[in-house]
């Protein structure tokens, strides 16, 4: 499994909450366990006091994304360095469910499984991912979505560091909102143009006159 997947699950944790509209899925273990998708293995370790340490490590989580988006790209590293201290990883190789056509493993790095509790193993794994993404794609890759009230968290992948939106649902919202305010305003325009052509042209009959 590659590193770079791993960013994902610091954008799920993150994205379980949307403080703009008051919304927090992370409310019991169930949900928790849900955050894990496939690693069942370490999702079946979470118990209820985990509900309280997941939401801590997305508060901090957030924070990354928040001074990234800001742009202060050395507060974005120092708040992930000071996860990466505290939930520290366990590297490992691994070639398990990964073969070339003749069969031979394809050795890959693999983060195990924490021993201590579900939220060091997760926190672990999602700073080690997002740290990953970071350096190997810029601070300014990770973003919060620009579709107010949405502020959801996402990783820039795009070519051309042009992403804005979170999801496509956000972006068709965020242009349509911009749509319909340039005809709103067009609209609005329109009289006062038309009063102001109508005055000049007065004018201009009273000059000749």
């Amino acid at each position: 499994m590659e590193l770079a997947y791993y960013s994902d699950y610091a954008v799920r944790l993150v994205n379980s909450e949307e403080p703009l509209r008051g919304k927090d899925a992370l409310t019991s273990v169930e949900a928790v366990r849900d955050l894990f998708g496939g690693n069942q293995s370490a999702a079946r370790r979470a118990a209820e006091a985990d509900v309280t340490r997941f939401r801590s490590v997305r508060g901090r989580l957030r924070a990354v994304f928040e001074a990234a988006d800001g742009g202060d790209e050395t507060l974005a590293v120092d708040l992930l360095n000071s996860l990466l201290l505290e939930f520290p990883v366990s590297p490992q190789i691994s070639g398990h469910d990964h073969r070339d056509d003749d069969g031979r493993p394809l050795w890959h790095m693999h983060l195990a499984d924490h021993p201590s509790n579900a939220t060091a193993g997760y926190a672990a794994i999602a700073a080690m991912g997002l740290a990953f993404h970071l350096t190997e794609y810029g601070v300014d890759r990770l973003g919060l979505c620009e579709a107010a009230p949405c502020r959801n968290a996402y990783l820039d992948t795009s070519t051309n560091r042009s992403r804005r939106y979170c999801s496509d649902r956000c972006a068709t919202r965020a242009n349509v909102a911009a749509y319909r305010a340039r005809k709103r305003l067009e609209a609005d325009r329109s009289p006062s143009t038309g009063r102001a052509a109508e005055s000049a042209q007065r004018a201009s009959a009273s000059g000749e006159r």
